[in-house]
């Protein structure tokens, strides 16, 4: 059960974030590149055809989501990639409200340890976040460790509202221990991606091994750690969008607050080409 009110909580990750963004380093190029050697690749979503493959995604959920809806009628397939629309709709499924939805893998496509990546555009509008995740059910249980299952944002992307160009920004997170008092928590960093990544794609990618996580963008590494002891389980990868707010209203969060858009800024659409993962050869299954 979550025991801090929705507004509270989007007080205090709003507070987080503005002093993150205040102390932490822009990231420069490492010059240390992605290196796939020894693996082998185990999912490749295109998102070719005009369906959702269900052999590999699930609803996350519906219904109600933070400050809005999550429905299976806000994702389509168009042009080879994956839309997930945020928008507002005065006569949606749940009513009025703005409406998104986020997509799983799991008991479908799960794996530990690995290289996975993600190639997309982000949703250009404030209040409202998309993100490339992955996780496991005890990641949301007190168990004192990360070792059971971690959160791992390979990105979340709440920065448009501060304007051009400092909105380029994407961040990583990781979490365990659950989500309510007893939840530990480490921002890998806030990083700045070149170009205009809510035009261009981009690709975030995680390197999970049984000693660290290893962050890229574009196949250079930003931010690696080992917080909370890393991850030993499988764990299922997660595309979602999320609207700043709780009880299915909007509020101010880290991500500004939705209702404060221009209308033209919506719908807003994350835009994503193609899911990959790999496998370490000494981690594949016996054949």
């Amino acid at each position: 059960m979550n025991v801090m009110p929705g507004k509270l909580l989007n007080l205090i990750i709003l507070i987080a974030s503005t002093l993150l963004l205040i102390v932490r380093v822009p990231y420069k190029d490492t010059g240390k590149t992605l290196d796939l050697t020894g693996m082998t690749l185990t999912l490749n979503e295109e998102f070719d055809g005009d369906r959702l493959n269900p052999a590999v995604w699930n609803n996350f959920s519906g219904g109600l989501r933070k400050g809005g809806y999550w429905d299976r009628g806000q994702v389509f397939l168009e042009n080879g990639n994956l839309i997930i629309r945020t928008e507002y709709k005065a006569d949606g499924r749940f009513g009025p409200g703005y409406y998104t939805m986020g997509l799983e893998t799991e008991g479908v496509f799960e794996q530990r340890y690995g290289y996975f990546e993600c190639r997309c555009i982000l949703p250009a509008a404030q209040g409202l976040w998309s993100a490339f995740w992955l996780h496991a059910d005890k990641a949301g249980t007190v168990t004192g460790t990360g070792e059971t299952g971690t959160e791992i944002d390979v990105f979340e992307s709440p920065y448009y509202y501060l304007g051009s160009p400092a909105r380029n920004k994407i961040t990583s997170n990781l979490h365990y221990n659950g989500y309510d008092w007893d939840t530990k928590y480490q921002n890998i960093g806030i990083f700045k991606v070149p170009g205009d990544p809510y035009k261009e794609y981009n690709t975030y990618g995680l390197k999970w091994t049984p000693d660290e996580y290893i962050f890229y963008i574009n196949g250079v590494k930003t931010g690696r750690s080992d917080f909370g002891g890393v991850s030993k389980v499988k764990e299922f990868l997660r595309l979602s969008c999320e609207v700043d707010g709780s009880e299915g209203r909007p509020n101010l969060g880290w991500s500004g607050r939705i209702d404060l858009n221009n209308g033209r800024m919506l719908p807003a659409d994350f835009i994503v080409d193609y899911v990959r993962v790999y496998q370490f050869n000494e981690y594949m299954p016996a054949s």
